[in-house]
């Protein structure tokens, strides 16, 4: 298998991923800023554009985050990454849909529409008019977020899980692009610094 790999934090959810399965795949660098992932020959990988893509041994190709590591996951005869029960997989499911949908969202299409407003206005439809409102959104389900933790130690409880690689990912880029964690969101913040030391961090 093969990774069409590059810069952001999309990315970076499936390298910390495979770091902490204990696996290596065959990188391919794609240049995002370059709009590489744009063109003809990615395109081809992901019919979106969107980065990363995972080549299969048999040329097929599967994208979005979520669905790569759960793949990978599945692929090495389920993890606690996911889940070794249907119920353990069903509440990291749960949670990373979550994370994604409540967070991860807001949180990228914030800066789009703002900070990375120079890069994207000519490769999807931004509305800069939206920006500080989707970034109080993000801000918003993290306190919300930060709420339910109390008392856990990952997200899934004493699991580690996708769900905590994809926030922690996320929450990293906030923090390189002015979106940083309320500081009210105390159990958010200690998980954070936790998960930064784990070595997949740096992946």
């Amino acid at each position: 298998m093969k990774l069409y790999n590059s810069i952001g934090p999309n990315p970076q959810v499936v390298r910390m991923f495979l770091a902490e399965l204990g696996q290596e795949l065959e990188m391919i660098e794609v240049d995002l800023m370059a709009g590489e992932n744009r063109q003809e020959d990615h395109l081809k990988r992901n019919p979106s554009g969107q980065m990363p893509a995972l080549e299969l041994d048999n040329g097929d190709f599967i994208s979005e985050v979520t669905v790569i590591c759960e793949y990978l996951d599945e692929n090495q005869g389920n993890t606690d990454l996911v889940g070794k029960s249907a119920e353990d997989r069903a509440e990291t499911k749960m949670w990373t849909r979550r994370i994604d949908l409540q967070i991860v969202e807001p949180l990228t299409n914030g800066f789009r529409y703002s900070e990375g407003l120079e890069i994207f206005k000519t490769r999807m439809r931004v509305i800069p008019e939206a920006a500080e409102g989707l970034k109080l959104i993000a801000q918003e389900k993290i306190l919300w977020l930060d709420s339910l933790m109390e008392g856990k130690e990952f997200v899934c409880g004493d699991r580690f899980t996708l769900a905590d690689v994809m926030l922690f990912c996320f929450l990293n880029f906030g923090a390189t692009v002015g979106q940083t964690i309320n500081p009210e969101a105390k159990n958010i913040t200690a998980w954070f610094e936790k998960i930064k030391e784990r070595p997949s961090a740096s992946a």
